[in-house]
C-alpha cells in the first residue's frame, strides 16, 4: 500500500514547492508508492474572510488558531475510502516528544500520516484532544510547523519499501537501531566512514602543504569479514568521540 501524507497548513504553496517533482520522490509518486499533499486550512475558515484564528482569552500577544476550524480540517484530512487504514495524526509543536530515527521507523509502518502545523502564537489547547501524538524536531522555535512536517515526512518515506529502490540502503545508517545475534536491539551508532575513488587523493594547500589522503587498506583487501569488523570498530569509535550520549 502507498504511503499517504497530508499536511494541514495555512501556507499550502510552501508545501507545494516541495512536492515530488524530481528525483526519487517523483519516481515514488509515479509508482504509486507515495502521495503527499497540503490541506489548506483556509478552506475550513469561518465567514467571508475565512477566519481561522482569534485573540487569546485572558489577554496576550498575537492570535491563536481556533479549535473548531482545526477540527474540521483534521476530520476532512482523515477521511478515506480505504477500510482499516493504519493512520496517525501528529501535531507539530516545540512541546512535543523529540523526533528521532527510532520514531521514523515506527511511523514508516503506517499507511497515512496527517501533520497539523501551528502558526502565529500557536493553537487552542483543545486541539491536543484531536491528535494522536505531538512531536518536535528540536529544542528551538520556528515560525510554524511546515518545516518540521517536511523533515519528518522525508525521514519516514525513505524507510518505506521501494522508495529508495533497495531497503538495504537504509541499513547501518546513523541512528538506526542495531540488532545483535540474539535479535535484541542495542544502542544506535553513527555510520562508519565511506570511501570511493581515487584510491590516493593528492591535496595541495598552504595549510596542509602536500598530503596524500589514502583509502584504508582494509577496504581494498577484498576480505569481507575484516571490512565488516573495521566498519563496526570505526562506527563505535566515531560514536564515542562525536555522540557519546548515544552509548548511554
Amino acid at each position: 500500500m502507498k504511503l499517504s501524507i497530508k499536511i494541514i497548513t495555512l501556507f499550502p504553496k510552501f508545501i507545494g514547492s516541495y512536492l515530488p517533482s524530481f528525483g526519487i520522490l517523483q519516481k515514488a509518486e509515479k509508482g504509486k508508492l507515495l502521495d503527499i499533499k497540503p490541506v489548506d486550512l483556509r478552506q475550513f475558515g469561518l465567514d467571508v474572510r475565512q477566519t481561522v484564528d482569534g485573540r487569546p482569552y485572558g489577554g496576550g500577544v498575537g492570535m491563536v488558531l481556533r479549535p473548531d476550524v482545526l477540527h474540521k480540517a483534521i476530520q476532512s484530512a482523515a477521511k478515506s475510502k480505504i477500510k482499516n487504514l493504519k493512520s496517525k495524526i501528529i501535531l507539530l509543536t516545540p512541546q512535543g516528544k523529540k523526533f528521532d530515527q527510532k520514531t521514523a521507523h515506527r511511523l514508516s509502518k503506517f499507511d497515512q500520516l496527517i501533520f497539523v502545523c501551528g502558526r502565529y502564537e500557536g493553537f487552542d489547547e483543545r486541539v491536543r484532544s484531536f491528535v494522536d501524538e505531538e512531536m518536535s524536531i528540536g529544542d528551538y522555535v520556528l515560525m510554524g510547523g511546515e518545516l518540521p512536517a517536511l523533515v519528518i515526512s522525508e525521514a519516514v518515506m525513505r524507510l518505506r519499501p521501494g522508495i529508495l529502490g533497495k531497503i538495504e540502503s537504509t541499513h547501518n545508517e546513523s541512528f538506526s537501531p542495531v540488532t545483535d545475534f540474539n535479535g535484541r536491539q542495542k544502542q544506535s551508532l553513527l555510520e562508519y566512514p565511506q570511501y570511493t575513488k581515487p584510491e590516493i587523493l593528492r591535496v595541495k594547500s598552504k595549510a596542509l602543504r602536500v598530503k596524500n589522503l589514502r583509502v584504508p587498506k582494509v577496504l581494498l583487501s577484498g576480505n569481507h569479514q575484516k571490512v565488516e569488523e573495521w566498519r563496526k570498530k570505526e562506527a563505535e569509535k566515531r560514536t564515542k568521540k562525536r555522540r557519546p550520549d548515544l552509548l548511554n
